[in-house]
């Protein structure tokens, strides 16, 4: 079924506004998955602040085309039947989601994505993205290594004497 030009106009401005405020945005192939895995994948995306569109990719080039930072970015990798995950909040969790989604939906292929620079990410740089930790899980890793002095002293004036006194003569030693 056709799109009207004003249907079109306004998809296009829905994708520029989506797509300029996005930290990163990454692509997959999904022919295959039916309509209940669809679902399943836009409830996980959901529930990680990522927003899911299947939209033609000359809707996204002409997007794109309309955002400074896209304007130079190759998108020669956006063809065949693609659905597109959108983060405004965290760079990793688009990524994330798909990668999650496709370890058990053989029919979801990661194929690429952008950064908010403007770069675009091959397949193999958005798997490593997925495989890294997200913003909040880095955070707390940092707050866990700042307060591990703080950690360990409380744990050794906790042990009683005893662990105090082996403490000393461990450090005199």
């Amino acid at each position: 079924m056709a799109i009207t030009k004003q249907k079109k106009n306004e998809l296009v401005a829905d994708l520029t506004e989506l797509l300029s405020g996005a930290k990163t945005t990454v692509y997959a192939k999904y022919q295959g998955l039916t309509v209940a895995e669809m679902q399943e994948l836009r409830k996980a995306a959901r529930e990680n602040g990522v927003k899911i569109k299947v939209v033609k990719n000359r809707l996204v080039r002409v997007a794109m085309g309309q955002i400074a930072v896209y304007k130079d970015t190759d998108t020669t990798g956006l063809t065949g039947q693609l659905l597109y995950a959108v983060s405004d909040s965290d760079e990793v969790a688009p990524a994330k989601v798909l990668a999650e989604f496709a370890k058990t939906h053989n029919a979801l292929v990661l194929t690429g994505g952008f950064s908010d620079l403007g770069n675009a990410l091959s397949e193999e740089e958005v798997k490593s993205l997925a495989a890294m930790p997200s913003k909040n899980e880095l955070i707390a890793q940092v707050v866990a290594q700042l307060l591990s002095p703080v950690t360990d002293s409380v744990s050794g004036l906790t042990g009683g004497l005893p662990g105090i006194v082996s403490g000393l003569e461990a450090h005199a030693n």
